[in-house]
């Protein structure tokens, strides 16, 4: 009678610890292409956070909130989103599929535009040694001139 009881308690804790309540479907649900937008955006101000919290902190950006402002919502309507689509995770696969895709993009055209600006940098340093050369052998040739003179 005893080990009944423990497994009728043991099993009855279990049963109760596995009842997910599915989130109902927020009134003011973010759409899924405003929730890419909102997860890149703290993606990459959390990365920003991450190289340089001071400068964020100096200017008085608040990372949360800026996003939140920036995209007209609030903090409980994210929660409440962010909740749902994670109960349905094939929706939530399909943001998080974007987000990272958006975030490649990005990562792509950022490194072509620091190739860009190295190329750039070269070719000024380039163009500044020739011209170095050029004032040294205009000097030169200017000097020989006066000591022929």
């Amino acid at each position: 009678m005893k080990y009944n009881l423990i497994y009728i308690i043991i099993i009855s804790f279990f049963i109760s610890c596995t009842s997910v309540n599915k989130p109902k479907k927020p009134k003011n649900l973010i759409s899924k292409e405003q929730m890419v937008n909102v997860l890149l955006d703290m993606s990459l101000l959390s990365s920003a956070k991450g190289i340089n919290k001071s400068k964020l902190e100096n200017n008085g950006i608040i990372p949360e909130s800026f996003i939140f402002n920036k995209h007209q919502i609030d903090s409980l309507q994210f929660a409440e989103s962010n909740r749902y689509y994670t109960y349905h995770l094939k929706e939530y696969q399909d943001i998080i599929t974007k987000v990272e895709d958006s975030l490649k993009k990005l990562r792509e055209d950022y490194s072509k535009l620091v190739e860009k600006e190295e190329k750039e940098t070269r070719k000024n340093d380039s163009i500044r040694r020739a011209e170095q050369k050029n004032k040294s052998k205009i000097s030169k040739n200017i000097k020989s001139l006066k000591n022929t003179d």
